[in-house]
């Protein structure tokens, strides 16, 4: 059986980054643990280009013209949806996340979604550093797995 190994090596690659600037201290967090994570993993700054919109929900949009334009090898979305007391939460957590998901499929071109989605700003507080770093891991692992099938 052949076995293709995970490999996080970023040289070279060209990396696309959407961040949401609703919940800023969180998508601040966000974007500072996944560049830094990407440097780490050998992306060089002038690989990496970042965009920003105004939410959530406007991500999938510039994901797809930043899909579309070939300039990139992989894209990472980053934001925050905290709960609300209405059920606007839930329209915007379904529809960015199934937004970015059709853009993946669509485009070929892998997005690793960090769209935080939680009940409260503590939650997001926690898991901001994590998984603004995982997102960075899964965007280059991905890459070079599409590349290596």
């Amino acid at each position: 059986m052949k076995k293709i190994e995970p490999r996080l090596d970023g040289s070279g690659l060209r990396i696309g980054i959407v961040l949401s600037r609703f919940n800023a201290e969180i998508g601040d967090g966000l974007l500072s643990a996944c560049s830094a994570e990407l440097r780490r993993l050998g992306v060089a700054d002038d690989d990496i280009t970042l965009v920003k919109v105004p939410g959530a929900l406007e991500s999938p949009l510039a994901l797809a013209k930043m899909a579309h334009s070939g300039r990139f090898d992989g894209l990472v979305a980053l934001g925050a949806v905290i709960r609300g007391e209405t059920y606007h939460f839930e329209i915007v957590a379904n529809a960015s996340a199934q937004g970015v998901a059709q853009v993946q499929l669509e485009t070929g071109i892998p997005i690793a979604n960090a769209i935080l989605t939680t009940d409260d700003d503590d939650q997001a507080l926690a898991r901001m550093s994590t998984k603004g770093a995982e997102a960075a891991r899964v965007v280059i692992e991905m890459v070079n797995l599409l590349r290596a099938i």
